[in-house]
């Protein structure tokens, strides 16, 4: 917790999973964080030797923060963390997330025996921002790259897919190409885990 237990650090870490980003993408997908907290953590976490700075190469040519390989192995707990949470009553499927959030949501709810027997290939495409699943032997690997060659790509806005997944909205309210039986049965991979009951 000394090294990850102020607010928001976790979350920052949380959005470097799956590889570099920019300052502004990082605050765009942070709701509520203001830039000056969102730069002191940046600061700490490279202190610490969680994060790094780097410049993509010509022509973007602009600095980015990427999770050292230090940094990314706390990724499986935050992902844990994610699903424990999803176990609270006030728990809301439906809420804004990133597209850093909807993907480790999917790696972390799979279920095995639902994905038993499927090797696919399925795209997520969230404006510029492109990812890969792969399902195979009852896992999902996670990629941001260029959606080509899949079976089933869904596009829009990550809330929206998130609610289409995870809390059983129409396909109608996102875009789906491709085989659409596949697609069916690919949102039913992923139940959330059984609520709390409080008394």
């Amino acid at each position: 917790m000394e090294l990850l237990g102020e607010r928001w650090a976790m979350l920052v870490l949380r959005e470097l999973a799956y590889g570099a980003r920019r300052f502004s993408e990082l605050k765009g997908d942070l709701v509520g964080i203001s830039a000056n907290v969102l730069s002191q953590r940046l600061m700490e976490l490279e202190a610490r030797g969680l994060v790094r700075k780097a410049r993509l190469p010509p022509p973007a040519s602009v600095q980015v923060y990427e999770a050292t390989e230090w940094g990314l192995e706390v990724v499986p707990l935050i992902a844990s963390l994610g699903r424990w949470a999803a176990r609270s009553p006030w728990h809301d499927p439906t809420l804004q997330m990133s597209h850093v959030s909807v993907m480790m949501s999917l790696q972390t709810l799979i279920s095995p025996a639902l994905a038993e027997g499927l090797d696919v290939r399925i795209g997520f495409q969230f404006g510029d921002t492109g990812y890969v699943a792969t399902v195979r032997d009852g896992r999902l690997e996670v990629n941001r790259t260029n959606v080509e060659n899949c079976q089933v790509v869904f596009s829009g806005a990550p809330s929206d897919i998130a609610a289409v997944i995870h809390g059983g909205a129409p396909f109608e309210l996102i875009r789906v190409q491709g085989d659409m039986e596949l697609a069916r049965r690919f949102v039913k991979l992923f139940p959330l885990p059984t609520k709390v009951e409080t008394s």
